[in-house]
């Protein structure tokens, strides 16, 4: 794990954001167990070989998660947004998520990477 990533987490405003962003974190890292971690354009970005696996972003009321290489992904309906390349997962303070299903998504669209 990366200290940079850490700090970023620690540092998020509202603890919802931070236990969001954890969770994510340990999804990434449950799907690619090699992941390696960076902070890049201000958000923690994650990669297998070099390349985009996916990445943490947050905003005033949201966390947002975006599954890179995601094009031949099977989604469910109305969870994720964005182009076929990368789909983004937008959750606001009370939201939840299914962890098993993001482990597998993310597992799926990065073993081609």
């Amino acid at each position: 794990m990366n200290q940079e990533v850490t700090d970023f987490i620690k540092t998020l405003k509202d603890p919802w954001q931070g236990e969001l962003s954890t969770n994510l974190r340990k999804v990434v890292h449950q799907a690619i167990p090699d992941v390696k971690e960076r902070i890049q354009y201000k958000k923690p970005h994650f990669l297998k070989n070099g390349k985009y696996a996916a990445v943490i972003s947050t905003s005033k009321d949201a966390v947002s998660f975006t599954i890179f290489n995601a094009a031949a992904l099977e989604l469910p309906e109305d969870m994720f947004n964005g182009p076929p390349e990368r789909k983004t997962l937008k959750l606001r303070k009370g939201d939840t998520f299914n962890s098993d299903q993001l482990v597998s998504l993310v597992s799926q669209a990065s073993s081609s990477l």
